[in-house]
């Protein structure tokens, strides 16, 4: 039994040891020029996590701004009436089946998480008609200031998520909650590109400093955002 011992306590030092040398490795520096922001017109992109997933919030008026394309003119025509939108982007069949965590179908998730090659993704965008804090009471948001420029960056990177037919977007229909729509995406989402990667993915773009190991899930995100970008999550409201 002791050497049993020492053997399970050997395999669990030895994956503790590869999982800090992965989180190190894989590690990404963000751009200096461009984050943290300096310039009084900075913008602040809100990341928000719902327990199992995470997107971003950006203002309507900007997301046609340097870096956007016929995606994202597209989206900002179709959702005219709102004041900020909310991106988010995962696999085809398991997003559009989970609205909430009551709603996890483990089938589903093994099915998006290991299938060779990678699954479909799709991303949904959400018209906000209140306030993110007051649209989403519950969830754990992250302000990160960026710079005009590595807003630009973080805008191409989303506007490359989006699939185009025409040169235009392709409606999936309806969305998960709100006033909201699923559109094709590119990408292909597996264990080793989840939701929560995408989102560090954009900000990455802005010149955040990510670390892709720990923003597998959104509780590592949020750490790693206040961790390496020392972006202070949002106190949620009093109850």
């Amino acid at each position: 039994m002791r050497r049993l011992g020492r053997v399970v306590l050997g395999g669990i030092a030895a994956l503790v040891v590869l999982l800090v040398v992965a989180t190190a490795w894989t590690a990404q520096p963000g751009d200096p020029a461009l984050y943290p922001a300096s310039e009084p017109d900075a913008e602040t992109v809100l990341l928000v996590s719902h327990g199992w997933h995470s997107g971003i919030v950006l203002r309507r008026e900007t997301v046609t701004g340097e870096g956007a394309g016929a995606a994202l003119r597209n989206v900002a025509t179709r959702f005219r009436d709102f004041s900020a939108l909310e991106f988010g982007w995962g696999e085809a069949r398991f997003y559009r089946a989970t609205p909430t965590l009551a709603a996890f179908d483990w089938r589903l998730a093994l099915g998006a998480l290991f299938t060779p090659g990678g699954s479909d993704g799709v991303i949904q965008v959400v018209g906000l008609e209140r306030p993110a804090r007051d649209s989403f009471p519950s969830a754990d948001m992250v302000p990160v200031r960026v710079s005009r420029a590595g807003l630009a960056h973080l805008l191409a990177r989303l506007e490359a998520s989006f699939k185009l037919t025409k040169n235009q977007p392709v409606d999936l229909g309806p969305g998960l909650y709100g006033p909201s729509l699923f559109y094709e995406a590119n990408g292909r989402f597996s264990y080793r590109n989840v939701c929560n990667h995408w989102a560090a993915s954009l900000l990455d773009a802005a010149g955040v400093p990510t670390t892709p190991v720990l923003d597998t899930h959104p509780l590592g995100l949020l750490a790693d955002l206040k961790w390496r970008a020392g972006a202070e999550p949002m106190a949620l409201p009093a109850d």
